[in-house]
């Protein structure tokens, strides 16, 4: 009779291991490819963007232009040396934007096209229905169903507010709902069809409008974009996107933020830090500004 073999139980459990670790190896497996599978037919299913036929604009900076930006609260120093002044459409009133002018610069106004701001004056003008998700990272901002008829005829308002405070150009923000969170459903081609319709809208009140980021709708839109406005495409590693501007002769407002996402001093960036923001690879003839990501007074240009 053969000895009995004590390393029997000891094979035999770390077999059983070994299968589940297999096991749940596999499960993994299958559940990642049928993740991407999902993912590729929801893209599949998707409406494609298209784009229309572009209208004319009053203004079309120059590449190269130069470019200041002011968001946080009411501009109060005006003596920056910039082309272009990007600045908050409810803050500012028609005498500073007048002024501007007068002193040779161009007024771009910002407002957000794509989200619901809890602390604007029109907020109740807004229905429950236009409401999506909460903008992550940004207290009191919901995305909006940029199809409702409701929310468009509020951003026509703004633009007619545009007109009246005598803006050169309107920055629409949050217009890339499609590649973000949003609780809507929102697509690229509902962004793209948005921006076109902003523009047109835009255009017609004899003012110029850009493009704030949203790069995968850039083949559909440029056309009837008068320049871009992008944020950290050096961080991301994504500047090759906007570039094609340049190549149709439209300034990339370009904005890094270099001392990141919680720090809004007064101090400069770092040597380390201002090289890296603007040597920005795929960036050159980009009209790059660092900025505080709170965007507030605080500047240094490259």
């Amino acid at each position: 009779m053969a000895p009995e073999d004590k390393t029997t139980g000891w094979k035999s459990w770390f077999t059983k291991k070994k299968l589940a670790i297999l096991g749940s190896t596999l499960l993994i497996i299958a559940l990642v490819l049928g993740l991407a599978l999902g993912l590729a037919l929801k893209r599949h299913k998707e409406r494609e963007p298209v784009e229309t036929p572009p209208t004319s604009a009053k203004w079309q900076p120059a590449v190269g232009t130069s470019f200041h930006i002011v968001l946080l609260y009411r501009l109060s120093d005006i003596s920056v040396n910039a082309d272009v002044y990007d600045i908050d459409l409810f803050y500012n009133d028609k005498n500073t934007i007048a002024q501007l002018q007068r002193d040779g610069r161009k007024v771009i106004c910002y407002f957000s096209a794509g989200s619901y701001e809890d602390w604007r004056d029109d907020r109740g003008q807004f229905q429950s229905s236009d409401l999506g998700s909460k903008l992550a990272g940004w207290e009191g901002e919901h995305w909006l169903d940029i199809n409702s008829a409701n929310v468009r005829n509020i951003m026509l308002a703004r633009l007619d507010l545009a007109r009246e405070k005598g803006c050169d150009g309107v920055d629409p923000d949050n217009i890339d709902g499609y590649d973000n969170s949003n609780g809507l459903g929102l697509t690229r081609a509902d962004s793209a069809d948005y921006v076109n319709w902003l523009a047109n809208e835009t255009h017609a009140r004899d003012m110029s409008m850009g493009l704030k980021n949203g790069g995968d709708v850039i083949p559909y839109v440029i056309r009837n974009m008068q320049w871009s406005v992008n944020e950290q495409c050096g961080q991301y590693d994504e500047c090759d996107k906007y570039a094609c501007f340049i190549q149709a002769s439209k300034p990339v407002f370009h904005i890094e933020y270099p001392k990141g996402d919680e720090t809004n001093n007064a101090l400069s960036a770092t040597t380390a830090q201002k090289q890296k923001a603007c040597n920005s690879a795929n960036s050159r003839g980009f009209s790059t500004v660092m900025k505080n990501m709170n965007l507030d007074s605080w500047f240094q240009t490259c």
